[in-house]
């Protein structure tokens, strides 16, 4: 029943936000807890689940926005995101554009979690849509899917790490099977983001025109200088990860680091690498003046747009929290797990309990902690065949982003989509790159096992 639950909360999350217009924040709050009560959870623990859901999801990512934000503001108005524009269109041309994106999101996202990536990579994103004319819902799902491909699929990832850890499996190859089979499935994404997606025109930036484009250009950084915001957070995110992955350093073991090491770990952390991130852009314009840091200026402009955004992921970070207390999770585990269809048990548990609760790496962890005793019994006994389960847990995890993912909020915060087009084009997308990965990867199972 409580999977019926789910799918009836869903489609009351549709309802309320595009048939009656309620604000995003209200219907999922207010669907969080009729999921609660009807699920039958204690009154004492939705009201848990409520706050910690809220508090836990902006305490993960709520800095993050605001840094991302307000990086975005001075790389816009500065023009520095429309140089950087210009260069990768030479490169590109108009056409490659989302393909241009999706690659660049997979790389971004082997070090850098997805939310991460998206914030950082929204202004360039956007100012490319704006200066090829094209649509922003294209070019934006192309970045999403690049971003999801790599962080569920790629280590240095922390989901596949944890999956590869829980099971035993070697790093290395998974690795050589998750990079191609992620790629693979991120070109069929973005077939589907070209093809389907950008038919449905967004303006990337409504409130600017080309005249003002043409004059901030005159006065805009150079490219160089422009990306330097973008690249240094990423660089020091980047360093963190392979102490922690390639090093062999444990954050629990912190006291006991080198100071040049303490200092890395420090730096590489992601709100610390975008508040460095935040004082590089203020290079950017040629002249600052007190106005661009009042509530009426770019920095205020700017929180005030993020504003909403963290309202609503944290509004998904609630109900997300509420099923996963449910116990939603663990009743599709031990229903599924009892099943034995070879590698698509992997996939299919990964992509219902994703779809559950929210978090493709609490999907990662929570499938490969299920199936970890099972594995000799389900017959994945090869060092191959258990990298190729943490692959098809990875594909599954990325299946299906909606409105208890915070990433879905992001997304479709920063592209101007409401909640229907975001279950038609992210939603649909994962979906499409999940389902890709999982299909090319049963047929190498079949081939190699």
């Amino acid at each position: 029943m409580i999977v019926i639950y789910l799918l009836i909360s869903v489609l009351l999350i549709i309802f309320l936000t595009s048939r009656l217009k309620v604000h995003p924040f209200v219907a999922l709050l207010l669907v969080a807890i009729f999921y609660g009560v009807v699920s039958g959870m204690p009154l004492n623990q939705i009201i848990k689940s409520v706050n910690e859901g809220f508090g836990k999801t902006l305490g993960g990512i709520g800095m993050i926005i605001i840094l991302g934000v307000i990086i975005g503001a001075f790389l816009e108005n500065s023009g520095g995101a429309y140089t950087l524009a210009e260069k990768v269109l030479k490169f590109t041309g108009k056409k490659k554009i989302p393909f241009a994106m999706g690659i660049i999101g997979w790389f971004v996202s082997i070090p850098v979690f997805a939310d991460s990536g998206f914030m950082l990579l929204a202004p360039l994103n956007k100012s490319l849509s704006k200066k090829a004319g094209i649509s922003l819902s294209g070019t934006a799902i192309a970045l999403a899917l690049g971003l999801t491909a790599a962080h569920t699929m790629v280590p240095p990832t922390p989901g596949p790490i944890a999956a590869a850890h829980y099971l035993n499996a070697d790093l290395g190859l998974v690795m050589l099977f998750g990079i191609p089979i992620s790629l693979f499935a991120l070109m069929m994404g973005l077939i589907f983001a070209k093809k389907i997606v950008s038919k449905t025109y967004i303006d990337p930036d409504p409130e600017i025109t080309e005249e003002e484009i043409i004059q901030r250009l005159k006065i805009a950084p150079s490219a160089l200088k422009s990306i330097i915001p973008i690249v240094v957070p990423i660089l020091l995110i980047v360093f963190k990860s392979l102490l922690t992955s390639i090093g062999g350093y444990d954050v629990k073991d912190y006291e006991l680091f080198h100071p040049f090491i303490k200092i890395i770990f420090f730096l590489g952390e992601p709100f610390i690498a975008l508040l460095i991130g935040c004082f590089l852009s203020l290079t950017l314009p040629k002249k600052l003046n007190k106005n661009m840091f009042s509530t009426s200026g770019w920095i205020g402009k700017a929180l005030v747009a993020a504003s909403s955004i963290l309202l609503i992921t944290g509004a998904g970070g609630i109900f997300g929290q509420v099923l996963r207390d449910s116990g939603i999770a663990t009743t599709l585990g031990e229903t599924l797990s009892n099943i034995n269809i070879s590698i698509w048990l992997p996939f299919l548990l990964a992509a219902a309990i994703k779809t559950a609760q929210g978090s493709s790496t609490v999907a990662l962890v929570t499938t490969a902690s299920i199936l970890a005793p099972m594995m000799s019994k389900l017959g994945f006994d090869t060092e191959m065949q258990k990298a190729m389960v943490v692959i098809a847990i990875g594909a599954g995890s990325a299946v299906v982003s909606h409105a208890n993912d915070s990433f879905f909020w992001v997304v479709t915060r920063l592209s101007g989509m409401d909640v229907k087009m975001g279950y038609r084009f992210q939603s649909l997308g994962t979906l499409v790159l999940g389902s890709s990965a999982a299909i090319l990867l049963f047929i190498l199972y079949q081939i190699l096992t």
